[in-house]
């Protein structure tokens, strides 16, 4: 749908003030993800994919001890894997990925995660998504905004896009958005959506953009 130059420029405005409160309540976002190094933040990412971080910190420690890096995944086999990642969802595709991954990383990458995205999503279970939360979280580098089912909620109740799409939302807030606010609003809106801006009765009367969002005490 095509806008207005003054709606744009509205529009524009909402997200500045949205970018700000965000900033201030949730100064410093950090992954839930449970992880020492490149290597297991990465695997970690990969497999919360449809998987509460919850879930993937419980199966994490049993296969960081077996496979302490790109190497050991290269060598194992899928059917290695799956009895230890089974209580992720899609455990099976997953396993698959990691092994392909790990020989990947290996061997085109000398066993290190390059640190740019177009480089990463050339690892098999890296897709735009996973890229940005590695580069943010380690590296603190921000090429894009992570958008996941939290981003993807929250954004369209606060009217920043009417798109489901990931990469068309993605897209929707990068014009929108300054990109200085990126890095902040990819980890402060996965929290908020998380604790605060539920899929099922969302909290709105302990939600710091209330006075801001067209959805409070609507949904």
């Amino acid at each position: 749908m095509t806008i207005s130059k003054t709606q744009q420029n509205k529009l524009q405005k909402h997200a500045e003030q949205i970018a700000q409160i965000l900033q201030k309540n949730y100064p410093s976002p950090k992954t839930e993800l449970n992880f020492k190094d490149e290597y297991q933040l990465a695997v970690a990412v990969m497999l919360s994919a449809q998987t509460t971080d919850k879930k993937v910190n419980q199966v994490t420690p049993a296969l960081f001890e077996k496979y302490a890096k790109w190497s050991d995944l290269a060598l194992a086999t899928p059917a290695d894997i799956v009895p230890i990642i089974r209580a992720v969802n899609f455990h099976i595709g997953k396993a698959e990925r990691l092994v392909k991954a790990g020989k990947v990383v290996t061997s085109l990458f000398g066993g290190q995660l390059p640190h740019e995205l177009t480089e990463l999503i050339k690892i098999p279970g890296v897709a735009r998504k996973t890229a940005n939360v590695i580069l943010q979280e380690l590296w603190d580098i921000t090429e894009g905004i992570v958008v996941d089912t939290h981003i993807t909620r929250v954004s369209q109740r606060l009217g920043l896009t009417t798109n489901d799409d990931p990469k068309k939302i993605e897209k929707d807030l990068m014009l929108l958005l300054q990109q200085k606010y990126w890095r902040n609003y990819s980890g402060a809106v996965v929290l908020h959506g998380r604790y605060i801006c539920t899929a099922r009765n969302p909290k709105c009367e302990e939600c710091v953009l209330h006075t801001v969002c067209p959805s409070a005490f609507k949904i």
